[in-house]
């Protein structure tokens, strides 16, 4: 029996992944690539989509890349690739595009929150397709199913909307995914805000924990971390958000329940406690850090790396594309 194919991406637009990243979705890309035939990339068009530094852009790109494999995403295991790389991404999204309706694409809520902020004026086209592309990214594989948090459940339909309109219209080429909803390996809050997400799009970033951070600007960031009233290390998120988001962060690092912890912290004050979550997560991070630094300092053997995966993806998707063509009638070069 085949394997089941999974796909997923990330976005190069920071110069490190996070915390949250890590544990809400990477960590369970490294258990998937064992039992599936996966596709992970690195999503540098969709980073077009706000206005980037071309130099920043080609950094961030390579340290994400370099990451996920420091990460435990195995180029061995799974196809790893620069999503730019492979240009049939982009000639499924016209196609599309094309049997897209203007009013389907605009009710895309992500998009409705981007430019309400933003403005018409200033939001760009490519924020109003970019569930489209996101939906070649997925049916240019066909993937069985495809990872993600539950914002992105809307995209998932739009994909799935796309692939048997198509199928229905023209010919059955596309494999229809199902969304595979992942939950977080542990809900992961912001250092300095214990009630909202860890996030990338923070107004500070003193609350988020980056896995590039040096170990004496985690020790920090964890000293100045906002606790609560009394002295108690107790779990309750109601009464004690930063207490129990410090807890949640030592527990799926370390491995020890929360109650272990609640115990082993039993009358001790929240300079201790703070202190030794910090120096946990240093244990787990600093190797991930020497390591995808080692891979950018490389960059020959990185950019090898992702030629090996970049050539098997093209494959995949120059069959799908070829076949999408064939289909509509577009002539065949040569």
């Amino acid at each position: 029996m085949s394997k089941k194919r999974v796909l997923s991406g990330i976005q190069p637009t920071h110069d490190s992944f996070h915390l949250g990243n890590y544990l809400g979705a990477i960590k369970q890309w490294v258990e998937l690539q064992k039992e599936h035939d996966a596709f992970y990339c690195v999503v540098d068009l969709h980073a077009l989509t706000v206005e980037t530094d071309p130099k920043l852009l080609e950094q961030r790109t390579l340290l994400s890349a370099a990451q996920l494999i420091a990460l435990g995403v195995d180029p061995k295991l799974c196809t790893l690739f620069i999503q730019s790389q492979v240009p049939a991404h982009n000639q499924l999204a016209w196609v599309l595009e094309c049997i897209t309706g203007f009013g389907e694409a605009g009710r895309m809520t992500q998009f409705k929150d981007k430019s309400h902020k933003k403005g018409a004026d200033r939001t760009n086209v490519g924020l109003f397709t970019y569930p489209i592309l996101q939906a070649a990214d997925i049916l240019l594989y066909q993937a069985d199913f495809v990872p993600v948090g539950e914002d992105q459940r809307q995209h998932i339909e739009l994909t799935r909307d796309l692939g048997q309109r198509f199928n229905s219209k023209y010919k059955e080429v596309f494999n229809i995914p199902a969304a595979k909803i992942i939950k977080s390996l542990a809900k992961i809050n912001d250092l300095q805000d214990p009630n909202s997400k860890m996030s990338k799009s923070a107004t500070s970033m003193a609350g988020v924990v980056e896995l590039m951070d040096t170990p004496d600007a985690t020790i920090k960031k964890f000293k100045s971390s906002v606790t609560d009233a009394g002295k108690e290390i107790k779990f309750d998120e109601k009464e004690k958000p930063g207490i129990s988001n410090l807890l949640t962060i030592n527990s799926a690092l370390s491995g020890k329940s929360i109650k272990d912890l609640e115990n082993e912290f039993a009358g001790k004050g929240y300079g201790d406690f703070k202190l030794q979550v910090a120096e946990v997560v240093v244990e787990v991070l600093n190797p991930i850090r020497t390591r995808t630094l080692a891979l950018v300092d490389d960059r020959a053997e990185l950019l090898r790396m992702l030629k090996v995966g970049s050539e098997k993806a093209n494959q995949v998707a120059d069959k799908t594309l070829a076949d999408v063509y064939s289909a509509l009638g577009l002539i065949a070069n040569g």
